[in-house]
């Protein structure tokens, strides 16, 4: 075809992997009109990204896609997707369980999940597909993008030629690879361990069995003291026969001049059969940029964050950057979002994939080099098996304080402190935690009240209060739903009376008293106050 052809959108997103097409579902659902180019026609099948917490299946609750999601479950629900660390080698005399992420579920509305990303993705794909507000190009690649004061305008090249499109704003998540973040002239901080790591598909029926050993176990994480704190990790991607592996390798390595088989059965202490179906290569590293926004362009998921897989952080971060950068576009398009609920996406997003890449990830890192330096069932048993013991307590405080916050953020009210991944999980509501979940007494979850935009939870609220937030959220344009109870039957451990609920189910603000209705409003979409 000659010429180039022309496209328009409110927001142009480039990637459409698992951020890009939950960002599109999510303003889609708004009302958005919103364009997706991504250049891979069908999900590409390396097992990656496969832990779901609660909180990323909340999100697929309010996109219309839990019930799918589920469905596409690789390994059977009886089964169990709970993990394990090991010591030595994965058959070896030490062991613990790891990463249970059921101590939280009672905080949040969904259970977890565990599925191959690429089947993540088929579900957001089918999901998107059902929204005439979204358009997604598929074989198509980004080739440069430019911005003005009206808008963005994004040129792609694809199977009909090339292709422009002029769009209010632009959204990034096309990987750590970002054109979008170089376009937009957006530097990175990274942080480099200098090591090669691997990444094998392969299957193998033998090592089923020789796992039925731990039964609920869908991933395995192994220390050894060889390693220096970096894990040798094993994951299910079905029940029975296909596994993944990610472990260090010497630099240098490629799939020609490397034995992978014995590397394999030492990480498990037993030999088997395997057939490899991928053999791949990263570098572990630790990048954030420098900002997530420039003037009309945004970036999300890899393209904003990019860590070591390790306990399953990455995808679930990068979900968390669509909810919260979603309802702010559609705030800001739909006009009545002030100028700091944009800039607020940076400030609270970026410090909290900072915190986790720091608190959690590499902290895990630093804690196993130490102790496999210091302990050793070898030269000291007693004082190794004390340790290991305390370790395997401690894992279950890694769940616990993997609570991101965005205290100190300029668009809530009475949060002082900073935006963090390190908190603790309660049923109070606080101003920038996420809101735990209660039954009302019609028997409905709260959850199941909120709807799409803000939501005022009224506990024997008083009604003259109730109707100034009402006429309040109707001046300023501010889709607000009000949810009126009692604090019977568990609802008083909010320990407020009113909790403003945003639409990404943090809270705004909580109090016993309903003070200025008016500010604190403007305030949560943005407005000076």
């Amino acid at each position: 075809m000659g010429g180039i052809q022309e496209k328009s959108a409110e927001v142009a997103i480039v990637g459409g992997g698992p951020v890009g097409m939950g960002l599109a579902i999510e303003l889609g659902q708004r009302g958005i009109r919103t364009i997706v180019v991504e250049r891979h026609a069908t999900p590409q099948r390396v097992p990656k990204g496969q832990n779901l917490t609660q909180r990323t299946m909340e999100h697929f609750h309010f996109w219309g896609a839990e019930k799918s999601l589920r469905a596409a479950r690789t390994i059977p629900k009886e089964y169990g997707i709970g993990g394990l660390t090991a010591y030595g080698a994965l058959l070896g005399a030490y062991h613990y369980d790891w990463l249970q992420r059921s101590l939280v579920r009672p905080f949040y509305f969904t259970d977890n999940e565990r599925l191959p990303q690429y089947a993540t993705e088929a579900v957001l794909r089918a999901r998107a597909a059902e929204l005439a507000t979204v358009e997604v190009l598929y074989g198509w690649t980004a080739t440069g993008l430019g911005q003005d004061a009206e808008g963005v305008t994004l040129n792609a090249a694809g199977p009909d030629g090339e292709l422009r499109i002029r769009a209010r704003y632009a959204v990034g998540c096309d990987g750590s690879r970002s054109l979008v973040r170089e376009s937009a002239g957006i530097t990175q901080t990274l942080s480099d361990h200098d090591r090669l790591m691997v990444l094998l598909v392969f299957r193998s029926t033998e090592l089923h069995r020789l796992l039925e050993r731990f039964p609920g176990k869908s991933y395995y994480n192994v220390l050894h003291p060889d390693l220096r704190g970096y894990w040798q990790f094993f994951g299910r991607v079905d029940l029975g026969e296909t596994w993944f592996f990610h472990a260090p390798v010497p630099p240098g390595t490629t799939k020609d001049n490397f034995d992978f088989l014995p590397y394999l059965h030492r990480a498990v202490g037993a030999s088997f059969a395997a057939e490899f179906e991928h053999i791949g290569f990263w570098d572990l590293r630790f990048a954030i940029a420098d900002s997530y926004r420039s003037g009309r362009i945004f970036i999300a998921g890899d393209a904003a964050h990019s860590h070591p897989p390790y306990g399953g952080y990455g995808i679930n971060t990068g979900f968390e950057d669509a909810r919260n950068l979603g309802w702010k576009l559609a705030a800001a398009l739909r006009g009545w979002s002030g100028p700091a609920l944009l800039d607020s996406y940076d400030a609270e997003r970026r410090p909290v994939f900072a915190s986790t890449a720091r608190d959690f990830i590499e902290k895990a890192i630093e804690n196993d080099r130490s102790f496999l330096e210091k302990f050793d069932p070898a030269r000291d048993r007693a004082a190794f098996e004390a340790e290991w013991k305390r370790r395997g307590s401690g894992a279950t405080a890694e769940v616990h304080a993997f609570e991101p916050h965005y205290e100190g953020s300029r668009v809530l009210v009475g949060a002082p402190g900073e935006p963090s991944a390190v908190g603790d999980h309660r049923f109070a509501a606080r101003a920038g935690h996420h809101l735990a979940p209660v039954t009302l007494s019609s028997g409905r979850n709260v959850y199941e009240e909120l709807g799409s935009g803000f939501a005022l939870l009224a506990f024997d609220g008083d009604s003259v209060a109730i109707e100034r937030f009402r006429e309040a959220a109707a001046a300023a344009g501010v889709p607000l739903r009000i949810v009126e109870d009692d604090r019977r039957d568990g609802r008083d451990r909010y320990e407020a009376r009113y909790v403003l609920v945003r639409p990404d189910q943090f809270v705004a603000w909580a109090a016993d008293d309903p003070a200025d209705a008016h500010a604190i409003l403007l305030r949560a979409a943005g407005h000076p106050a």
